[in-house]
């Protein structure tokens, strides 16, 4: 089944699920030292999907889950993850670096960087999903007495409802540049709601905030190669329907959007992202899924160096 405008979900189900299968990825990613994220695993852990939980903590081997040589499956995932991970860290290392303080991570998620980045001195970040997904993570960083690194705030409401206001009564500062992270968001949301998101942004933003991005590019044609992976994770136990999670409809490419709002925009592909982390590259075949895919950090009215 598709999905709507309205609908609902947990971090067990939907659309809610990828936040846990990210998590997965980074928990496997963080045990191949790829990265290091030691909240992922208790998190995935804690959600209770049998599956992701096995393959968080190393008890699947690619070959349980899957098929030789195919386009797409949890390697492949765990790969990408393993690069957009140190992609985002990198990002937001350079803000910092450039004396940006506050964060915002729009659609957190299981994204446990307020409790594991070294932030500088007075972040603090702002951390938005839904109120269930909101007192799901910091119940469970709680318990495993987690300690945030940066001042963190809860900004719990849906994206679909008025976030900025919750965002500013928080205590966002709209007069002081942010760094902003839509990381696997956008191609989750209907095309007119991406625009209005990025639209949001850039009217709270003041001159230096930073964003970075990922852009998802539907070729159209990489649906069998996802069918068939999810396929096969089902036959292993997944008992959740990862396809269909995607709104249809042409929409307006994100960096140009960006670009054309006064953000000065740079783009990674995917396989330059791999390329520079030592990873494999995905495929060129048009069937293999997110190949198109792109990378963007962009900074609102601010000159590239010469």
């Amino acid at each position: 089944m598709g999905r709507s405008a309205n609908d609902s979900w947990d971090l067990a189900t939907s659309v809610g699920a990828t936040a846990t299968m990210v998590a997965a990825g980074r928990a496997r990613a963080t045990r191949d030292a790829l990265i290091d994220d030691p909240f992922a695993e208790p998190l995935v852990r804690a959600v209770g999907l049998d599956f992701f939980s096995r393959w968080a903590a190393g008890e699947l081997a690619s070959a349980d889950v899957d098929d030789p040589g195919a386009a797409w499956g949890m390697q492949r995932m765990t790969e990408l993850l393993a690069a957009r991970t140190r992609y985002i860290d990198a990002f937001f290392a350079e803000a910092a670096a450039a004396g940006i303080r506050q964060v915002v991570i729009l659609a957190a998620g299981l994204d446990a960087r307020g409790y594991g980045l070294a932030w500088a001195p007075g972040t603090t970040v702002f951390e938005i999903d839904q109120p269930q997904v909101i007192e799901f993570k910091t119940g469970t960083l709680t318990g495993l007495g987690a300690t945030p690194t940066a001042e963190v705030r809860n900004v719990a409401i849906d994206l679909r409802d008025d976030w900025p206001t919750a965002l500013r009564q928080a205590g966002f500062d709209t007069q002081r540049p942010a760094a902003w992270a839509a990381e696997g968001l956008l191609g989750f949301l209907p095309p007119d709601a991406q625009d209005r998101l990025l639209d949001n942004v850039t009217a709270l933003s003041a001159d230096g905030s930073r964003l970075v991005a990922e852009v998802f590019v539907n070729t159209g044609a990489s649906g069998a190669a996802l069918d068939a992976a999810t396929s096969r994770w089902r036959d292993r136990g997944l008992d959740i329907a990862l396809d269909n999670l995607s709104f249809p409809g042409d929409r307006n490419d994100a960096a140009t959007y960006l670009g054309e709002r006064g953000w000065r925009v740079d783009r990674t592909t995917l396989n330059q992202l791999l390329a520079h982390n030592g990873l494999p590259l995905q495929s060129a075949n048009p069937e293999a899924p997110f190949g198109g895919n792109y990378y963007c950090t962009a900074a609102l009215h601010e000159r590239k160096a010469d």
